[in-house]
């Protein structure tokens, strides 16, 4: 071979692991690029309650919609959702999640909702790289299920915002998911809107049925535990929250199983000293639900 043909040859070989390296880095730079440094975003707990509300129009819908009128828009959202349980933690990572109509037994008119708000696999990866505490797997099969879209359809009704979802380890203590969250505080430096999707107070075997249409309806335990979480919310003794189980019979029934509680632990997690709080949605619904919202920030 002649010296000619040989550089030919020999010098895109050389040079591909240099090639290959550059275009990491672009694909780093464009992951990073829609997350550059911002004011800091609020976060929101918000108490979602009966799929029905993705359709109707009520109170809750109202103080969603106002939610978020009062807010600066995100350039993404984090939601975490009581209805994604996984073992292991896991973030939505792609382009166009599905909505997700995950329950039965309602009006058709629910199923035909449709919520085309676009994925983002760059705050996805921002949030993988976020978390030290555990490893975080891109989900590329889940989507979007009614504990965000039914809820955030109304914060931002034009889905023209990017949502990404959290899922909850049910493997994990209350203590794991706080502590875990608190490693996400940085995203709410990058424009990110993080959102807990529950509801504080959540026993569906134990719905007065009969008394679903009674303004404020709640049993008197779930009126005391509702009000002691707003009291240990207020005061900072999150050590009581995260440690539910010694909270006493009130909050054993308000709690039974911990999906719709958690979302909670992940909003409180990321207060900081100077953010104020705000209780929105502040009523009991068939006895044994409550829809309280909060703001923080």
């Amino acid at each position: 071979m002649q010296r000619k043909q040989f550089l030919q040859t020999i010098i895109p070989l050389a040079a591909a692991p240099f090639a290959a390296c550059a275009m990491k880095l672009n694909e780093l730079h464009s992951a990073t690029a829609s997350f550059q440094p911002t004011e800091k975003m609020p976060v929101l707990f918000l108490g979602h309650g009966s799929p029905m509300n993705a359709i109707e129009e009520n109170e809750f819908v109202k103080g969603f919609r106002e939610a978020g009128q009062h807010i600066p828009k995100p350039k993404a959202i984090l939601c975490v959702s009581a209805h994604w349980e996984t073992r292991g933690t896991f973030v939505t990572a792609m382009e166009h999640p599905k909505t997700i109509h995950d329950f039965g037994g309602f009006p058709k008119a629910l199923y035909e909702v449709q919520y085309p708000a676009p994925g983002s696999p760059e705050l996805a990866q921002q949030t993988k790289a976020a978390v030290t505490k555990t490893a975080v797997g891109l989900d590329q099969s889940w989507g979007l299920d009614h504990g965000a879209w039914s809820v955030l359809k109304h914060v931002y009704p034009n889905a023209d915002v990017p949502i990404i979802q959290m899922s909850l380890d049910y493997t994990q203590t209350p203590q794991f998911h706080f502590d875990l969250a608190k490693e996400l505080a940085v995203l709410r430096n990058k424009g990110v809107l993080i959102v807990g999707s529950g509801n504080m107070v959540h026993n569906l075997r134990m719905v007065a049925w009969d008394k679903l249409n009674t303004d404020n309806y709640g049993y008197d335990w779930a009126i005391e535990a509702n009000a002691k979480m707003k009291s240990y919310i207020t005061n900072g003794s999150f050590d009581h929250l995260i440690n539910y189980r010694s909270q006493g019979k009130a909050f054993e029934l308000s709690i039974p199983s911990p999906e719709h509680y958690l979302p909670l632990l992940y909003t409180l997690a990321l207060k900081d000293d100077k953010d104020p709080l705000h209780f929105f949605n502040d009523k009991a619904v068939g006895g044994s639900l409550t829809m309280t919202s909060v703001k923080i920030g």
